[in-house]
């Protein structure tokens, strides 16, 4: 069975953060696959959430952004309420597919996931086949 396993920024157990992906308190990790089913894998703690960026003007920093990718090698889906400066990078530098899930709430959050399986899935498999984990 076709499966995808997501990484949802965190700013507690029901919600996603409202704020940049980087300063999620933590990630959820899911296995979504195609039949509809879902399960948490962990609760991961994001390491990054307190780093300083060089640019404090400007949002963005290039070593959080590897900061936080590098935590998620294992992932496939980086799912966010909204993404910030960063995820332009994930979209262009890495093999990850980042996914606006438009909602804080984690359960409709995972359900828009469901919705979108088939499309998310062929844009992982695209990823993977193009890009590495992360370009330098």
């Amino acid at each position: 069975m076709r499966c995808i396993k997501v990484a949802f920024g965190m700013e507690d157990d029901e919600g996603l953060i409202d704020a940049h992906y980087g300063d999620s308190e933590f990630f959820a990790i899911y296995e979504v696959c195609e039949d509809g089913s879902v399960r948490q894998i962990e609760k991961r703690p994001n390491k990054a959430n307190d780093f300083e960026e060089e640019h404090n003007e400007m949002h963005g920093d290039p070593r959080k952004f590897k900061a936080v990718v590098s935590q998620l090698l294992d992932v496939d889906v980086l799912a966010a309420f909204r993404m910030g400066p960063n995820f332009l990078r994930i979209r262009d530098k890495t093999n990850k597919v980042s996914f606006f899930t438009r909602t804080r709430d984690l359960k409709l959050a995972l359900q828009r996931l469901i919705e979108n399986f088939d499309d998310l899935y062929n844009q992982v498999q695209a990823k993977k086949a193009e890009k590495p984990t992360i370009e330098e």
